[in-house]
């Protein structure tokens, strides 16, 4: 019997599932919160763009004291990525799991796949684009019952 696992994932939350062959119900495995993706903004000097918003902080001129805070998002998220990947691995590697099925926001499907083991790759039978983390309940189960029906 097949044993799958379901992340649902974006930049600042992942939880995982474990959806039963039965009934396709799901029973989460695990909450994961990633605070420091919210945060970045702020702790990376996000008030420094002046009172119009116009970019006139220590930097001098427009655009550049912007970057950091971009880099910082990045970072956090691909932090965040090789966080859920190991858990993933783990998981796959204990044979806890045989199947995974990826639905996170873009971003950070791009950031997941690279951080996957190959035995974790392997047991990917769907990776699905698209942000599903603030649902709950029956509406989470029907949102991703429908994304597996769509055809790849």
């Amino acid at each position: 019997m097949e044993n799958t696992w379901i992340l649902v994932a974006n930049a600042e939350r992942a939880r995982c599932f474990e959806r039963h062959a039965a009934d396709h119900s799901l029973t989460e495995l695990i909450d994961f919160v990633h605070p420091q993706a919210s945060l970045t903004g702020q702790a990376s000097g996000g008030d420094l763009t002046g009172a119009a918003g116009k970019g006139h902080g220590r930097t001098g001129h427009a655009g550049t004291q912007f970057e950091p805070k971009t880099e910082a998002h990045a970072k956090e998220r691909a932090s965040f990525a090789r966080e859920l990947a190991d858990y993933l691995n783990e998981g796959v590697a204990a044979q806890k799991c045989n199947a995974l099925v990826l639905v996170a926001s873009s971003p950070m499907l791009g950031e997941l796949r690279p951080c996957l083991s190959h035995a974790a790759e392997k047991a990917v039978r769907r990776s699905i684009a698209g942000d599903l983390t603030r649902y709950e309940g029956p509406e989470l189960k029907a949102r991703i019952d429908e994304a597996l029906l769509r055809p790849d």
